[in-house]
């Protein structure tokens, strides 16, 4: 018992420093992923001496929390994004990677003489875009929706081919047949979608029949639909990344209750399940045998970045009427981050020779190219004239924290028995500064004038500082117990 509290403090204290740099990470401009890595290097053998190198749990462990994070990307996108941009993402996803994976390839070949197993593996390892990476870039820079909307898709599908590539070229002895590759690929992709797809629309379908007992059940039950989707299409040998994406995209989307508190949900777990590993791939990583392979990760991250990623961009859009700007931004905004960390365990744990350093390129990679790409997107979105000067307005404005403003949002549902009803807001009298300014009616919502009436189901959205927080609630529950003359009958909502 005495080591499992000890393992739970330890684990408590690195997540909670995890959370507090964040919130500084954010504000210096450091890419946040960065900081949970060097976390993970701080704790682990060359830092305060915590041991860990079992690559098999990492890869476990890794790929669980990549589910996790595509399940929290899908339940937060809205097809209406996407919808236009699913055949070109489509066509980035694969086309694109299996372009990456090659030129990159062949560059590691020629350039750095790796083995053609090794090499292919390198490629397939850095061709895809990183979910939890393009995910939190999409939620502070206000890009126009055909962008953002490819990019996020795109993220969504390529981590399926490019795992299904690590695994094909992570064979002991390596013996490659393309016709085979190819057909195997289609079937883990095609099949993966629709268990995906079926998991999504059934699951939407019981959820909307099924009376849960309490509201907070419904995002648990989401998610785990989403999980569900990733285990039954990797049972079936399909592919389990599109699966678990794709479910969770029809779940969002599907009209389901509370999704509000669905979406608050998810990224908690999304945040949870970053946080983890990249703290985990942290601590499996050895720096003191980083700096041999720093020439090799930077030759290997400038031949991804100015070659293999621009050529699969033209490559996979060249049918579609994408604008150069755009095609630009999309060469320049192929983020990687977990996902190769975790894919470079694949051929360790498979016994390929000279995995290893696979491991230790591919970290240094993520690590250099993020400091450079991460802070250098909002400078070359305005350079292509892709973010206007109102957008980067709004979007300030809408991702003020509250905690600077001293102010809270709050949430309540008028229940039937509530005496609510039918008061205006007026009536309601709330303490100054509190004020409503959002009510979800019948599934939409609309901004409350002083004569609004409140009816019984709505959703109302409370802001208020944290001083009169108190009295806010407080007003509440008397209007609510009482109506709007509550304090006449000497209600003045104090806590059952």
């Amino acid at each position: 018992m005495q080591q499992l509290y000890l393992a739970l403090l330890i684990g408590g204290l690195v997540l909670l420093a995890s959370i507090v740099g964040t919130r500084v990470a954010t504000r210096v401009g450091f890419p946040s992923m960065l900081l949970f890595l060097l976390v993970g290097v701080v704790v682990g053998e060359d830092g305060l001496g915590l041991q860990f190198s079992d690559v098999q749990l990492a890869r476990n462990l890794g790929t669980a929390a990549l589910a996790l994070i595509l399940v929290e990307g899908g339940l937060t996108t809205r097809f209406t994004d996407i919808r236009k941009v699913l055949a070109p993402a489509a066509a980035l996803a694969t086309v694109g990677v299996a372009v990456s994976t090659l030129i990159t390839a062949v560059g590691a070949h020629l350039l750095l003489r790796m083995d053609w197993q090794v090499a292919l593996l390198l490629g397939a390892i850095v061709s895809s875009t990183d979910a939890a990476a393009v995910f939190s870039v999409l939620r502070v820079l206000p890009l126009p929706r055909r962008i953002a909307g490819l990019l996020e898709a795109e993220s969504g599908f390529n981590d399926a081919p490019a795992v299904i590539l690590v695994l094909m070229f992570s064979v002991v002895p390596f013996v490659f047949e393309p016709e085979g590759a190819v057909t195997d690929l289609a079937f883990e992709l095609l099949s993966g979608a629709a268990i995906g797809l079926a998991v999504g629309y059934f699951g939407a379908l019981a959820l909307r029949r099924i009376a849960l007992p309490a509201s907070g059940l419904y995002p648990i039950a989401t998610f785990g639909l989403g999980l569900v989707a990733f285990a039954a299409a990797g049972e079936a040998h399909a592919s389990g990344f599109i699966a678990a994406y794709l479910a969770a995209v029809v779940l969002a989307n599907s009209g389901l209750p509370h999704r509000s508190t669905t979406r608050s949900f998810a990224e908690g777990v999304g945040w949870l399940a970053q946080i983890g590993l990249f703290v985990l791939l942290g601590l499996l990583v050895n720096p003191s045998a980083l700096t041999v392979d720093v020439v090799a990760a930077i030759v290997v991250g400038l031949l991804l970045l100015l070659v293999a990623r621009p050529v699969s961009v033209v490559a996979s859009l060249a049918g579609f009427r994408v604008p150069w700007r755009d095609q630009v931004f999309l060469s320049w905004a192929g983020l990687r981050g977990a996902v190769p960390i975790v894919l470079a365990t694949f051929p360790i744990v498979a016994g390929v020779p000279d995995s290893y350093r696979l491991l230790n390129i591919v970290f240094v990679l993520v690590v250099v190219f993020t400091l450079v790409q991460g802070p250098s997107l909002r400078p070359i979105a305005h350079r292509l004239r892709l973010i206007s000067r109102e957008a980067t307005r709004e979007i300030q404005v809408e991702a003020a924290p509250l905690d600077v403003l001293d102010a809270e949002l709050l949430t309540m549902t008028v229940q039937p028995p509530s005496r609510l009803h039918n008061v205006t807001i007026l009536e309601l009298r709330l303490p100054d500064p509190a004020v409503i300014t959002l009510i979800i009616r019948d599934g939409h919502t609309f901004v409350p004038g002083p004569d609004t009436r409140i009816e019984t189901g709505d959703e109302l959205l409370i802001v208020t500082t944290s001083r009169t927080r108190a009295a806010t609630e407080a007003r509440l529950r008397a209007v609510s117990r009482r109506g709007k003359l509550a304090y006449w009958f000497d209600e003045y909502g104090e806590p059952d």
